[in-house]
């Protein structure tokens, strides 16, 4: 394909009604040789249009992280497509808009993962010979290229190679640095009148201030600390600049000036963290700026991000207890209160048009943590850690701040709401000692305070009421209970649950909102005896009411988007849902008829991921307790749903259907396999699934699920071959491999013996590539697992001879060599219960049932049962049936990235010997009826193998 053609798909694929339609035609055009470098000249021609350039550097992007390397580090792209990668990357970067360099930059974070520095070594020297010294825009390029490379520093953990390729950067990017910040600095001082150069300058200082923040973010580089008192001069300088031609018109929008100032209160906050010895010295004229700046800025929203940085600033510097004891008076904390916090905390205009305009929003940045940048949060964190230094002079004057507020609230409860918002956010603020964390919110509490009384006196009455209350209000109430859920009672639960669950009836968003967030959490919220608050017999008398109401909000415009903007709703159904378990059988068609309707709307487009997993969470839940009681019902029913995901390539949705296909089999383990599961297993072993890695753990599931229930249809259509070619697939790559075993050990559970042993050899050749060629740590102990997985087997066909005669095929002797160096030394290593209950069993059964053992590996035989005994020190217990729906963490970085486990189906671990409980108890019988069989001296092979010592404790286990 010409690369106009390749440029047009590539702009279609970007267009909602073509998209798919071009995605295939793209990934047929990507295996092709020199694909990507086709893409780098359409980036690069400037006569195509933005939007084709723009498509064209996401698809690099995306095929780079695809396709660059495997998991041990080998291309998968032809040196000579990686060499033109390397060579025009760089430059292509430097020359194109600012948004097509973020897209290539994240390329080139992918290629620097890999490679960078070793097979890299030319690009920091690359990168300094590009930069200028009067050239801002080229400048801004090379800059946007290193930060893309050297961020990747910033959450790793310390360890010598992160030095040695540290220490490399600085050696040559340190200079060079320094000198490019002087000059930046020299250039701004010269065109102080010259608004298009001045912009640009800015925009290089912004991107300095990254770096040095990616530069010292590991530790403090020598070349930065001899020159640290020109740097801190420096930073000063602009924390401190003005100038009109920077400033932005519009009151929502930060301009350069804002981005610089955040960027060092960064830096600061990055050295006075962790270089105070250093920078002790310098903190003091940035702690008067600080205060400056917060006294002097304006209310409007572009100043947020500033001011939150600035607090964010005085929050680090307050943790140490020489600068903390400056804010150590009631005039000064008051001063800081009134001055500082109460502006930052109090309701702006801005603040109320989001509540009333994009509610959910408002919710996002206020309920989720994902308020950091806001100012009421940076607000609190910096009022807070005051606390935590001086807690009774704080307490004391913001309770001052509190009562007059409220004071000032109930001369005009209409007119002065916002004065109750202030005093409520204020209280809160002091009350709460620690985060609010997600499972219980607020554990701790400031115990000057009593906040079951402040909410009785102040709060209660907010959610009495049904008329004459400000929404913002009830949002207030709503989330005092969530904040200090852990502090009331269960007695008083069961008071103020009933006014939580009035309130999912509120015609306002926000307000409706907020009360499904609290009911949620309270409905996981347990005692200390791990019994929950509200009872399941409460929440059974409401639920079927509850969840109709719910579905009927989410439902309210059926738009797509609009359908899936709340995952806040989804997440409460789910939590109902978990909390009633077999109660929704009485309304299971009426709860189904709902998750149908929504996930054909929403498969239209999906645009939220954290509602797309809650809404497959709750069908989890959703299918796990109704399949009790019509599992056949629910199969019919959404398999066809299913099975048009799939065939219209939903990527969204996919790897979710994988596991909801599953857990629908597995509802049902003794039925037949049905008809449209055998025709599904052909499209699921097609190669092109398999390329996602969020696909796979979840088809290696499917599948097993599959052979568990039909193998005998497996066998049938010949399709045993194909399922063991993808565990060899996935046996191959460090990544996967634990799905390969996984994969395998399912067909060896499933597949007759006499059946399997005909590919025996295949599998162990497999395996012993990897042990051989590319064997890690996690590699052996799964290998270890496996063995024991079919030594325990020995009444199946399998055991430990079946695996002596296999290996020694390969090679005389081999079976010695890996029992010794990898088998054995590995055992102890065996952390999961199930794994030491399965190497008990294997161990148990090769000392009383293996002829090899017995006649040949004398040595062997006592090896293997020092080894048993020390797995008996510490014996593997039957795992207690944990009922617990554990929660995932959609705010941590990695949701999303690659597969994402429905804990509400979460499969347990197979168990294929839970007939055996005590394992001591089953151990001695197997041994005592082994002697007493006649065919093998048990009491003799241990009296002429063990030593006395191992002897009398072997006796002491086995009663022999």
């Amino acid at each position: 394909m010409d690369l106009s053609r390749l440029a047009s798909v590539l702009e279609a694929s970007l267009d909602p009604s073509q998209n798919k339609q071009a995605e295939i035609v793209i990934s047929q055009e990507e295996k092709k040789p020199g694909f990507s470098v086709s893409l780098l000249q359409i980036v690069a021609t400037e006569s195509y249009s933005s939007t084709a350039r723009l498509a064209s550097a996401l698809c690099f992007k995306n095929f780079i992280r695809r396709n660059w390397s495997d998991d041990i580090g080998t291309y998968k792209l032809p040196r000579g497509e990686v060499s033109a990668i390397k060579r025009e990357l760089i430059g292509l970067m430097i020359s194109v808009p600012a948004n097509i360099q973020y897209q290539l930059g994240d390329a080139i974070g992918v290629i620097a993962d890999s490679d960078f520095w070793e097979r890299w070594d030319t690009l920091v020297d690359d990168l300094v010979s590009r930069l200028t010294p009067d050239n801002p825009r080229i400048n801004n390029g090379v800059l946007q290229v290193a930060h893309s490379i050297f961020k990747r520093w910033r959450p790793l953990y310390r360890s010598d190679e992160l030095f040695t390729e540290i220490n490399h950067v600085l050696a040559k990017f340190g200079g060079p640095y320094l000198a490019l910040l002087e000059n930046t600095d020299r250039l701004i001082d010269q065109n102080q009148t010259n608004q298009a150069v001045l912009s640009q300058l800015f925009s290089s200082l912004n991107l300095l201030m990254k770096l040095l923040y990616d530069l010292s973010v590991q530790d403090l580089p020598p070349v930065f600390e001899d020159n640290l008192q020109s740097l801190t001069s420096l930073l000063h300088k602009y924390l401190t600049y003005d100038n009109p031609l920077l400033r932005t018109e519009d009151e929502n929008e930060a301009g350069p000036l804002e981005f610089v100032k955040s960027g060092i209160f960064e830096v600061l906050g990055l050295y006075v963290h962790k270089y105070e010895d250093a920078f002790d010295q310098s903190v003091g004229q940035f702690i008067e700026s600080s205060w400056n700046l917060l006294t002097t800025v304006g209310p409007e929203t572009k100043y947020d991000i500033l001011i939150s940085k600035s607090l964010q600033f005085l929050t680090l510097v307050t943790r140490t207890p020489g600068h903390a004891r400056s804010f150590n008076s009631d005039n000064t904390v008051n001063q800081v209160v009134d001055r500082v916090i109460i502006p930052n905390l109090t309701l702006r205009d801005s603040d109320v048009e989001l509540f009333e305009d994009e509610p959910i929003e408002f919710i996002r940045r206020d309920l989720e943590g994902s308020d950091s940048d806001t100012r009421r949060r940076a607000a609190t964190d910096f009022l807070q850690q005051l606390l935590a230094q001086f807690q009774k002079t704080v307490t004391e004057v913001v309770i001052r701040y509190v009562n007059h507020y409220l004071s000032e609230f109930s001369k005009n409860p209409s007119v002065n709401w916002r004065s109750k918002d202030t005093a409520l956010y204020l209280f809160s603020s002091i009350a709460a000692k620690g985060a609010v964390t997600a499972s219980q919110g607020v554990k701790s509490v400031n115990e000057l305070l009593n906040v079951v009384d402040f909410f009785q006196s102040h709060i209660a009455e907010d959610l009495v009421s049904d008329s004459g209350v400000e929404p913002i209000l009830k949002v207030d109430a709503i989330k005092y209970l969530y904040i200090f859920r852990s502090q009331i009672s269960q007695d008083q639960w069961r008071e103020a649950f009933p006014l939580l669950v009035k309130h999912l009836g509120s015609s306002e968003y926000v307000v409706y909102t907020y009360a499904a967030v609290a009911v949620e959490r309270v409905l996981a919220l347990t005692n200390d005896q791990h019994q929950p608050i509200v009872s399941r017999e409460d929440v059974s008398r409401l639920s079927s009411q509850l969840l109709q109401h719910l579905f009927k909000l989410i439902e309210r415009d059926l738009d797509p988007a609009k359908v899936q903007e709340n995952e806040f709703l989804m997440r409460c159904i789910m939590r109902v849902l978990i909390v009633i378990r077999e109660g929704v059988a009485p309304f299971a068609d009426t709860v189904l008829a709902h998750f149908i309707k929504i996930t054909q709307i929403t498969s239209h487009n999906p645009s939220n991921p954290r509602f797309t997993y809650y809404h497959f969470e709750a069908l989890g839940a959703f299918i796990r307790f109704a399949s009790l009681s019509q599992a056949s019902k629910l199969e019919n029913e959404l398999y066809p749903l299913f099975t048009h995901i799939l065939q219209t390539d939903i990527q969204e949705f996919s790897p979710y259907v994988f596991q909801l296909l599953s857990a629908l089999l597995e509802s049902n383990p003794s039925g037949s396999l049905p008809n449209y599961y055998i025709l599904l297993v052909r499209p699921i072993l097609a190669p092109e699934l398999w390329v996602s890695k969020g696909n796979i753990p979840a088809l290696v599931r499917l599948l097993s699920s599959i052979l568990q229930r039909g193998s005998s249809e497996i066998l049938r259509d010949d399709l045993l071959k194909s399922i063991l070619d993808i565990f060899q697939q996935l046996v191959s790559t460090k990544t996967n491999e634990i799905y390969g075993f996984e994969l395998l050990e399912n067909i060896i559970a499933s597949v007759p013996h006499e059946i399997i042993g005909d590919y025996f050899a295949m599998i162990l050749q497999a395996l012993l590539t990897r042990l051989q060629n590319s064997k890690t740590d996690a590699f052996a102990l799964r290998f270890v697992r496996f063995y024991y997985f079919i030594a325990a087997k020995s009444d199946k066909g399998l055991g430990a001879d079946f695996f002596i005669t296999l290996m020694d095929q390969f090679q005389s002797g081999l079976f010695v060599q890996l029992y010794l160096n990898i088998i054995l030394p590995e055992t102890q290593r065996l952390v999961r219960m199930l794994d030491r209950k399965t190497a008990v069993i294997a161990l148990t059964k090769t000392l009383t049932n293996s002829h090899a053992f017995i006649e040949r590996y004398k040595k062997g035989w006592a090896y293997s049962c020092e080894a048993l005994l020390k797995l008996l020190e510490n014996p593997p217990i039957p795992t207690a049936t944990d009922e617990t729906i554990a929660d995932q963490d959609v705010d941590d970085m990695s949701f999303g990235v690659g597969f994402t486990q429905l804990q509400t189906i979460k499969r347990p671990p197979r168990d294929d010997w839970s007939d055996i409980s005590n394992v001591k108890i089953w151990v001695a019988e197997q041994l005592q009826t082994a002697n007493a069989r006649g065919d093998v001296n048990i009491v003799n092979c241990a009296n002429e193998r063990l030593s006395p010592e191992v002897r009398q404790l072997f006796s002491a286990y086995t009663g022999l």
